[in-house]
């Protein structure tokens, strides 16, 4: 025989004897991992799967004479592999649907579009009469409720909304991308 035929010859049956180990351990197994996964079966069939690739890798466990039935090592094998698995996913963030990110409210995608956006506020704020200029700067970039804008200017609480809502406007006229942002 060659050694080709040799390899062959032990690869089927290294086939046989998982395929054994599956028929005869595979529903324990499940049913040991789908309770330590709290009933995900698809976890559970990972693992099993995860936990027949250990056995083909260490023959010398399935082989051995100190035992009767692998079984109790295959459960061993079963359950660490299903606390790591539990571990792992403990130590990463939890993860979340895509439903989440179509409520999310967009953000500016990097520091160069936040700062072009700046940029583009400020021009158009200097395009307001002095008096919306002033107003708009006291309520809005400094947060003066109107009472304290009024006081700061020297004029009535209502000519304060007055001349914000007029500079708003003006500012979505000039704007018209940003409108939403400006409400």
């Amino acid at each position: 025989m060659t050694a080709g035929t040799t390899l062959t010859t032990t690869a089927t049956t290294a086939e046989h004897e998982l395929a054994a180990l599956q028929r005869e351990h595979g529903r324990p197994l499940f049913a040991l991992l789908l309770r330590l996964c709290d009933g995900d079966r698809q976890r559970a069939e990972d693992l099993v799967q995860e936990t027949l690739v250990r056995a083909w890798q260490h023959p010398e466990a399935l082989r051995a004479d100190s035992f009767d039935s692998v079984r109790p090592w295959l459960m061993t094998v079963a359950r660490r592999l299903a606390i790591d698995a539990r571990r792992a996913r403990q130590a990463r963030p939890a993860e979340i649907g895509d439903a989440v990110l179509d409520h999310a409210a967009p953000v500016c995608a990097d520091h160069a579009e936040r700062a072009a956006a700046a940029l583009d506020v400020r021009e158009a704020v200097k395009t307001l009469t002095p008096q919306h200029r002033e107003v708009l700067v006291l309520v809005y970039f400094q947060g003066a409720s109107v009472a304290e804008a009024a006081q700061t200017l020297g004029i009535p609480p209502g000519t304060v909304k007055s001349r914000a809502y007029y500079a708003l406007r003006a500012l979505r006229r000039v704007l018209p991308g940003y409108a939403a942002d400006l409400r």
